[in-house]
């Protein structure tokens, strides 16, 4: 990623980081490893996977990282960072959790009803 002069991202308490785009293809790689071992037919991981996937795709076909940013569409790049470094802290709990497998027992009457 060249020619990235940013000197503030403008941002209280968020750094201008040179190494951001990279920093994001291992937190990428690493959230589709994790949703590897979800079932394929969970919604999350579908969705998830196809998410990183592009956007990865993206990180890694950009030489510029302005261009990038554009393309992703969801911030800049310390921030696709912080937004990564996330999603993967959920998927991993999602894997503890075991969130696709059914409730142990029936869901209190009304639970999912909105407003109540």
């Amino acid at each position: 990623m060249a020619g990235y002069l940013k000197k503030s991202t403008g941002l209280t308490g968020l750094l201008v980081d040179p190494t951001s785009a990279r920093k994001l293809e291992f937190i990428y790689k690493d959230i589709l490893k994790i949703c590897g071992a979800m079932p394929q037919t969970y919604s999350y991981r579908q969705h998830t996977e196809q998410l990183v996937k592009d956007r990865l795709n993206i990180v890694q076909s950009e030489s510029d990282m302005m261009q990038a940013e554009n393309k992703i569409n969801g911030g800049q790049m310390e921030e696709l960072v912080l937004q990564a470094e996330r999603e993967l802290s959920l998927a991993k709990n999602m894997v503890a959790w075991k969130a696709w497998e059914p409730l142990v027992e029936e869901a209190p009457k009304n639970q999912w009803k909105w407003p109540v």
